[in-house]
Order: structure tokens, then C-alpha cells, then sequence
């Protein structure tokens, strides 16, 4: 993916190999089950990179944590959701998560913004994701994106002692 830049955060950019330390220690940071279906990581960690989860597939944003100190203000992760080729146009968000420090700076906002450019660069036209029906603060910010409700798996999983609805998502990449 090209670098992207976006205003008023850093460029946004693809992630790459040096970059795994810092992005499996937000993923441990943000765990949470408002967005999570996976149990909460224990050590030892699993390498944040696999077969599955590739420098490719992400897209990072930095920022300052303190004057002069630039680190992982978040990422999110963009891929084809099928190795189809009748889904090709189509690239799914499967993961987005912002560090406590650099909440309400617009981060997501921009991650998202930045995934439109890359995900069209690509030949992409649609965009979906999936999101737990009681995190309305990510619903909320999917929607003024253009994001809207196209199906619900209602119960789906049981987190923190309660049954959460599935949410599925889509918008157009159309200009």
C-alpha cells in the first residue's frame, strides 16, 4: 500500500516487520470484550504477525505520546474477506484499535479514511466490517463514514456474562 497522508495526525502508513513489538502491545493494551470475541491474552504472547495477520494487511498510525515522543498511535487491518475472485472489489476491516493515549485525536477517523484510498488504489469498490452490537462508540464512528447496519447475527457471542449481537457493515468506495 502507498503512503497515505492524512491531517492533523502523522501519514498513515503501511505496517512492516519492525513494527510488531509495538502493535502486539496495543492489541494487549485495547483488549476489551466492547470489541473483542477472542479471550483476553496471557503470556507467553503469540507473535502478532502470522500467515493470517501480515505487515501488508495493515495500515499504522503514529503520533506524540509526549513532546518529541513518536510511537503506535493505532492501526487497522484491511483485507479481501474471501480468496474469491467474485469478491475481489470487496476489502473488510478485521480490526481497528487506537491507544488510550491518542483517543479522541481523530485517529480511527483517519485510519478509516486512509483504508478508502488504499482499499480503491486496489480496485476496491465496497467496504465491510463487523462490529459488536453494544460498541456504539465504533458504531457510531463507522456510521458518520457512511458505514450502515446490513445484517445482525442477534446473540451471537457471550461476553462478560451476557449474550452481544454481531453487526455487519458496508458502505460504498464509490467517489
Amino acid at each position: 500500500m502507498p503512503e497515505i497522508h492524512t491531517s492533523p495526525v502523522r501519514p498513515i502508513r503501511p505496517a512492516v516487520l519492525a513494527d510488531e513489538a509495538a502493535l502486539g502491545e496495543l492489541d494487549r493494551s485495547t483488549w476489551s470484550t466492547l470489541h473483542a470475541v477472542t479471550p483476553k491474552p496471557q503470556p507467553p504472547y503469540a507473535p502478532f504477525f502470522d500467515d493470517r495477520h501480515k505487515p501488508e494487511d495493515l495500515l499504522v498510525a503514529e503520533g506524540e505520546r509526549a513532546p518529541g515522543e513518536v510511537c503506535l498511535a493505532g492501526y487497522l487491518r484491511l483485507v479481501p474477506p474471501t480468496p474469491l475472485a467474485c469478491n475481489v472489489h470487496v476489502r473488510q476491516i478485521q480490526g481497528l484499535a487506537v491507544a488510550d493515549w491518542a483517543r479522541g485525536r481523530g485517529v480511527a477517523r483517519h485510519l478509516l479514511r486512509a483504508a478508502f484510498v488504499a482499499a480503491r488504489s486496489d480496485g476496491a469498490n465496497r467496504m465491510t466490517l463487523r462490529v459488536l452490537g453494544h460498541n456504539a462508540p465504533a458504531r457510531a464512528l463507522y456510521e458518520s463514514e457512511g458505514f450502515v447496519v446490513e445484517g445482525v447475527l442477534p446473540g451471537e457471542f457471550f461476553l462478560g456474562g451476557r449474550y452481544v449481537d454481531d453487526v455487519m457493515m458496508g458502505r460504498s468506495l464509490a467517489p
